[in-house]
């Protein structure tokens, strides 16, 4: 069995506080040993003016961010997914979306970097959301082999491009750390988390913001753990806290060996 926890915040601007946040809310829960639990995208400060994220950003294996959650792994003995926070790039203008797994030891098992950034307008108090002005994307899909499992790692906004979960291969477990907005999470949140499990056969932990944050942003919500098949196993509305649910990862094989998606598909990504 695993167990798989999803983290919803209300972000603020606050590196230590949301830190302290994480860390008194795993001390809530008594995460048990080996969890995989997932933070919300820009966990570690959001809610900002354009442009200060780059006052938060950190050198890789360096930094605030990085020493507490790798001393937060090893001291519940557990894998921890730090959401997003900007990692600083060769460009001073910008930083990347960078989002690591650390295990149980406090090692940094995967790097990613969110691939597609949210250039979008959206009917909502915000309006116009630019990401790349400060933001590089990613270039890498990455998954990892671990002893609970093989996970794939995407961020927010990646879940509406199924070509980037296509070059993953196969994995047990899918983590999505995001900031959907309100608006676009009512439309469609529940339709793409789930829409990627059942393609993917796989779990789907998806862990939110939620709330309206300090530069008046609105966040959805609504994390949530999925099965392969598509039910939704444990979802938190839109209050602060921690869902989380134990699953038998084995429960794949069944699925995918009476419905052989996978071996079917006669198309591939041109990540491949």
């Amino acid at each position: 069995m695993v167990n798989l926890v999803a983290v919803q915040m209300t972000s603020t601007p606050s590196v230590e506080d949301n830190l302290n946040h994480v860390e008194q809310a795993l001390a809530n829960e008594q995460v048990p040993k080996d969890s995989l639990v997932v933070l919300p995208e820009c966990f570690a400060c959001f809610g900002t003016k354009d442009g200060e994220l780059l006052n938060a950003a950190e050198v890789k294996d360096e930094g605030l961010i990085q020493q507490r959650l790798s001393a937060l792994a090893k001291a519940h003995e557990c894998y921890i997914v730090s959401g997003t926070f900007p990692m600083a790039t060769n460009d001073a203008s910008k930083f990347s979306a960078a989002c690591l797994l650390f295990g149980p030891d406090g090692t940094v098992l995967a790097d990613y970097r969110k691939i597609h950034l949210f250039d979008v307008s959206v009917d909502d108090n915000t309006g116009s959301y630019k990401e790349s002005k400060f933001t590089n994307p990613g270039s890498e899909v990455v998954t990892v082999k671990t002893p609970i499992g093989n996970i794939g790692l995407a961020v927010c906004y990646d879940v509406r491009f199924p070509g980037l979960f296509t070059a993953m291969g196969d994995i047990d477990i899918l983590v999505l750390p995001a900031a959907f907005t309100q608006r676009t999470g009512e439309a469609h949140w529940h339709t793409l988390v789930k829409a990627r499990a059942i393609e993917k056969q796989c779990y789907v932990v998806a862990a939110n913001q939620t709330g309206e944050h300090q530069n008046g942003r609105e966040t959805f919500g609504h994390s949530l753990v999925v099965s392969p098949w598509g039910e939704t196993l444990s979802e938190l509305p839109q209050n602060i806290g921690v869902i989380q649910t134990s699953v038998n990862i084995e429960t794949r094989q069944a699925i995918k060996q009476n419905m052989p998606v996978a071996e079917h598909n006669r198309f591939r990504s041109h990540f491949v």
